[in-house]
């Protein structure tokens, strides 16, 4: 399946927790709150106690566990309160309204949201339907199915992540090395060329094959069509260009049986699902769980009618369903568990399912000379067209073309999934702007540290921004001056463009304006105390926030801006704020 990518290319605080994570603890979803109910009270009543061995210390700060400085995360997910996990209830209630937009403006008839952070979930909603449409012409359904927390979806291309870790289950067993040539354990592959492709370049798209071929129209088997895809030829030398590639992923999978010996399905199963306790994530679901499965398109050009219960994507479905690209089936729940395992680096509870060195293998850019393309093993890396504003170098995740995205913000220790079935009844429009506002309020959710009691100038989020945080007029001064102020700021810029920008600016007459320093573009990697000259006669002085009509940051927060003469004289400056607030998280 093609991407729906639209146009982008590519301390401590509250609580210093010593915990023996060693220790037995349950690994249902369902646990309690990290930090119960006692242990609050008991803080309140006294700053500095002991709860349960737990040592439990006052922050000197206004937010415990702010950005990027999430302390320890539970072992497992449990439900608690936003703030318990380091969050602010304001932006993840503000999800809601998207997602009902979205339902509104037939964008989706339905998603759920999971989001958490610090092994605590936050927020856990249905909306909309998982049944609506027996036609695509949106005809509707006698009886509607609403959506439900545990509704089942098609998550379309996350399998490949699936598929990634089995192989790298068997990595671990010393069944192969990445830079092994993939015609070593599959002979048939060499051909066409592909003798010196390797393992690590099909995890990484790099191997040169096409994106797609309508696999599903050629052959009559499902080894008939593995074989047409060993036999395709490269349409780029091997390493040279990243090419999202469906073909990299049927052939990883097919990888992964050939060395086990056992089919894809059945040693995920076996090793990454049923020991994480999974029990909703499967390929080729059985016909009773059809009612908690979200319909996806309604496929007249296959024969297939509506989809629904059965794999979306027309190859995986043309290879019965089990596929290194597609076919896994699967809950927000049960992706939650599979994300936080890789935050907790392989570990579940005390479920060990890949090693610490492993998982830092895949989370690892394996592509620098690909600005933009920022990929790990199976796990896409920083792609602000999805992630926004979780978009680091440290952000992993992967999108399904059903609607799906998960998002692991590792710094923060926070995941964000979202999974809709846009495709019901057909393809279109496309979820990609629902994705980005997903993750931009989850990362807004998390206070940004430092800004003390009286708080500090804040640009806010918003694509084809511009505003302005302007000073009133400044006495006239015939030598230059100094303003210095704190900032902090994560600016979405897109590798080599700066599409969205932050500013100092200077005016002698309120209407042409003048940058004193570079823009404020990436990340600041915390508070900085910055200084500029302001030049003779300037009038006024302002902080021009801009972004573009994609992806944001985390934003741009600027605090006790200070303007002083030459002679290091105070100069009172008055600040107002067009679209900018004053903000304590």
């Amino acid at each position: 399946m093609t991407r729906d990518k639209g146009r982008w290319r590519g301390h401590r605080r509250l609580l210093s927790i010593s915990l023996g994570m060693s220790m037995l603890l349950p690994t249902t979803f369902w646990n309690p709150p990290f930090l119960s109910a006692s242990a609050d009270s008991a803080l309140k009543k006294n700053p500095e106690v002991e709860i349960g061995g737990v040592q439990v210390i006052p922050s000197q700060n206004n937010h415990p566990f702010p950005w990027d400085e999430p302390g320890i995360s539970s072992p497992v997910l449990r439900w608690g309160a936003p703030k318990a996990a380091g969050m602010k209830v304001g932006p993840l209630n503000a999800i809601d309204s998207h997602i009902q937009q979205a339902i509104r403006e037939r964008t989706t008839p339905g998603a759920v949201v999971l989001i958490a952070r610090r092994g605590i979930v936050v927020k856990h909603k249905a909306y909309g339907h998982s049944l609506l449409y027996r036609d695509d012409r949106y005809t509707p359904v006698e009886k509607p199915i609403a959506m439900r927390e545990d509704t089942i979806f098609d998550i379309a291309s996350i399998s490949k992540l699936f598929t990634v870790t089995a192989a790298m289950k068997l990595y671990e067993q010393g069944k192969f090395k990445l830079d092994d040539p993939v015609a070593r354990y599959i002979p048939e592959f060499a051909a066409e060329g592909k003798e010196k492709v390797t393992i690590r370049q099909l995890m990484t798209h790099t191997s040169g094959l096409a994106p797609w071929i309508p696999l599903y129209q050629m052959g009559d088997s499902r080894e008939e069509r593995l074989q047409i895809v060993f036999r395709q030829p490269l349409e780029a030398e091997p390493g040279t260009r990243y090419a999202y590639s469906d073909l990299n992923l049927i052939t990883l999978g097919a990888l992964v049986e050939r060395l086990s010996g056992m089919s894809l399905d059945h040693f995920v199963k076996k090793h990454i699902t049923d020991p994480l306790g999974m029990t909703d994530t499967m390929y080729n679901p059985p016909a009773s769980l059809k009612p908690r499965i979200a319909a996806t398109e309604y496929q007249a050009a296959t024969g297939r009618g509506l989809v629904w219960g059965e794999v979306h994507d027309e190859n995986a479905w043309s290879l019965g369903g089990v596929a290194g690209h597609a076919g896994v089936f699967s809950t927000a729940r049960d992706l939650a568990v599979f994300g936080h395992m890789f935050l907790q680096k392989g570990k579940y509870g005390g479920k060990r399912i890949l090693k610490e060195s492993t998982v830092e293998l895949m989370a690892k850019n394996h592509l620098p000379d690909f600005p933009g393309d920022d990929q790990g093993l199976g796990w896409e890396l920083n792609q602000g067209w999805y992630m926004d504003a979780l978009a680091d170098e440290k952000t992993m995740g992967h999108t399904g073309f059903t609607g799906t995205s998960l998002v692991l913000n590792r710094k923060n220790q926070t995941v964000a999934i979202l999974l809709t079935n846009r495709v019901h009844p057909n393809r279109n429009p496309t979820v990609n702007p629902l994705r980005r506002q997903v993750a931009r309020l989850a990362a807004d959710a998390i206070p940004v540290g430092g800004l003390g009691k009286k708080g500090a100038w804040f640009s806010g989020y918003g694509d084809n921004l511009d505003r302005s945080l302007r000073s009133g007029e400044l006495p006239e001064s015939s030598k230059p001056s100094t303003l210095s102020f704190d900032t902090w700021y994560r600016v979405e810029a897109e590798p080599g463009t700066g599409e969205d920008s932050g500013t100092v600016e200077a005016s002698a007459d309120g209407t042409r304006w003048k940058p004193l320093a570079e823009p404020f573009v990436g990340n600041s990697d915390g508070w900085k105390r910055v200084k500029v000259t302001v030049p003779p006669k300037t009038k006024y002085l302002r902080f021009r926030y801009k972004t573009d009509d994609y992806a944001n940051g985390r934003g741009w927060y600027v605090k006790n801006p200070e303007l002083k003469t030459a002679g290091g004289k105070k100069v009172d400056v008055q600040w107002s704020g067009d679209g900018w607030e004053i903000r304590n998280w």
